[in-house]
This record gives structure tokens, sequence and C-alpha cells, in this order.
């Protein structure tokens, strides 16, 4: 197909101290693989997500999670793979503050890299790519759920998604193009499969024009779904993140998208992390792609997204309740495994829990 475009989407980047030196270096190989990096050579347009700021700033904000940055030099590493799109709207791009945020634009801006997501207010946040190859024009918005880097009409931050605005967003952004990419950073971490209200909001995005949605965040390869001639993909993991040892942090997916005229084709191609670089998968494969294929075809099947929705939170109600309660980490952690978590829940009156359930609905 001689008008076709290629693009690579990868998922969650952060340098971090085991491979810092290698990013600092520009040592792309030895990070990602010689088979990755070809993948982004042979692409037109390459797009990541930068899940941290990269700031000499001493001052975290003060939030719930990890502080994350990277040294201003890996940059190095970022640009030998020539990205056409560095993705900003994500939950740690505000880490350490407007500080961080601006030295990260301003680094971005040196490299000549195009970056999308964040700004110096939501407006400017909320703005679009849009790049033409061979005659089409590609257009991509970001945005993120709400935790402690969103942006507002008088500050700076990551472009939310707010339903009375992004998707009025999201329909002019097609306007303006032929193939709309949507990153939706947002889910539940460590969950393979959308939520109710992330199917709900996903589809709704494709209602409005996007023929891509890809969700980022949830640190894991998750399922996807067809849905009115567009793919929406619930999960992709992470690119480079080595934070964690959870086997969700092990396996990731790059997503290719052939655009032509005629259409679209939507290939995965599965990443295996070893150690502190990653490669792509060899003899874990079919079992990355099988089990992806599996999840996707599950909630196809009436009722399995709200009855798994509502099994995984079941899971995770006394780390719910803990966090509440406002006891320190240990005292929260002692009450959450004696009898197994029963003392938790007597620390609770049926009035409290209410007033939680209210607060939060």
């Amino acid at each position: 197909m001689n008008d076709a475009i290629t693009i690579l989407i990868a998922g969650d980047l952060v340098p971090m101290k085991s491979n810092e030196k290698l990013f600092v270096e520009g040592k792309v190989e030895e990070l990602f693989g010689k088979e990755v990096v070809q993948l982004f050579l042979d692409a037109d347009i390459r797009i990541l997500n930068l899940e941290c700021p990269l700031t000499d700033a001493d001052f975290p904000i003060e939030k719930v999670g990890p502080n994350l940055k990277a040294l201003p030099a890996c940059i190095a590493g970022i640009q030998a793979l020539h990205p056409s799109l560095v993705g900003l709207a994500n939950n740690h791009i505000m880490d350490y503050g407007v500080k961080g945020l601006l030295e990260t634009q301003k680094i971005l801006q040196d490299e000549n890299l195009s970056y999308i997501g964040a700004g110096i207010n939501i407006e400017e946040a909320a703005l679009p790519s849009i790049v033409e190859k061979n005659g089409i024009k590609i257009g991509v918005y970001a945005c993120a759920e709400h935790e402690f880097s969103i942006a507002t009409a008088k500050l700076p931050g990551a472009n939310p998604f707010d339903p009375l605005e992004s998707l009025d967003q999201i329909a002019a952004s097609k306007s303006l193009c032929e193939y709309l990419v949507v990153l939706y950073h947002g889910g539940k971490e460590h969950y393979r499969y959308p939520s109710p209200d992330l199917q709900k909001r996903c589809r709704k995005i494709v209602e409005k024009g996007a023929d891509l949605v890809v969700c980022q965040h949830t640190h894991c390869i998750g399922c996807y779904e067809e849905y009115h001639g567009a793919t929406i993909v619930y999960g992709q993991g992470n690119f480079i993140f080595d934070h964690s040892e959870s086997e969700f942090w092990e396996t990731s997916l790059l997503l290719k998208v052939i655009v032509s005229n005629a259409g679209y084709k939507m290939e995965y191609i599965p990443l295996v992390k070893e150690k502190n670089v990653v490669r792509v998968a060899k003899n874990e494969y079919d079992i990355i792609l099988n089990g992806f294929e599996k999840r996707s075809k599950e909630i196809l099947q009436d009722e399995f997204i709200e009855k798994t929705f509502a099994e995984f939170s079941k899971t995770m109600e006394l780390s719910y309740l803990g966090a509440f309660s406002g006891l320190a980490r240990y005292p929260r952690a002692i009450l959450t495994r004696l009898l197994k978590g029963s003392l938790l829940r007597q620390y609770y009156s049926r009035k409290k829990r209410l007033i939680i359930k209210n607060c939060i609905e």
C-alpha cells in the first residue's frame, strides 16, 4: 500500500535509577533491543507516553503514590527512538510541580520533539496534534483521569478527561483529520479488564469520532474490543518502567497501526521486561497474545465486565477502608491483617460507610 502510514504507539516510559545511565548515554539498543529500535525507525509516526518529568527540581508535590522524575540528560535515550509525539497527559507529569513540567517542555522543544496532553493551562493542554503523511491526516488527542496532575484555566498541568468538554474536543479533533487516535490515561492499576464506567467512556469517545482509543496507566496488558468500526485497547502495559517486579509489569504491547485510504489494520507486538531493559517477546510471544485474545473474548460475554469488576472491587475493599481510616501505615496494616480484616471493618459504623459511599459517588 503506497498510501499507507504506519503508526507505532508505546506505553508508559520512565527512566529509573537502574537504567538511567543507558538513557543518558543514549544506548537505545541496550535499553530496548535492536528489534524494537527498528520498529520505531520503520514507523512513520512514533508515539510514547513520558510518565514523569525530566527535571532537576528538588521539591515534589504532596500527593498519594510515588513522585517520579528523571534526569534531563535522559532525553538522549528518548530522542534516539525519534518519537514523533510525546504524550504528557498522565498522573505523574506534575510530580515536581510547575517547574518540573516547564523544564520537561523546554527540553522537548530544544530537541524539536512535539508533545501533547499538557500545557500552561487547560486550553493549551487540550490541543490535539495533527500530522499529515501521504495525503492522510492523522490526529492525536490525549487526556488523563483526575489525580494530582490536572491543568486548570489558570494553572499548568495535564489535560483532564471531562465528559462535558473532552467529548466535544474529540469531535472537533476528528473534523480536522481522517484518522483519530485518543490516548486515555486511566483505568485500574493491575486490572486487566475495563470497569463498566471505563467501557462507557471509551465507547462514547468512539461515537464522537475516535478510530483508536488506547488506555494506558494500568501497568499491565488488558484486552481490546472492536466497536462501531473502531478499536479500543484497555491497557497495553508499560513500555519501560523499572519500578516493580510485579508480574503485571513484566510484559507489554507495542501497537502498530497501518492506516490507508482503504481503512486500517492493527498489529500487537508483545514485549518482555528483563531486569532493567525490555525486548520483543520470543518464547513468550504466543502466550502473551493468547491471553490478550482470551480476555478480549471474555468481555463480549453478557454481564462479564460488571461481574468481574464487582469481584475485583471486593478484593480492594480492605485496602480502601484502610486508606479512608486515616490511620498510620503500620497500625492500618495490622488492622487489615488481623482476623482477615474484620477488625478494620468494625472500625466503621454503617453510617460512616454510607457517608464514604455518598462522597465517592
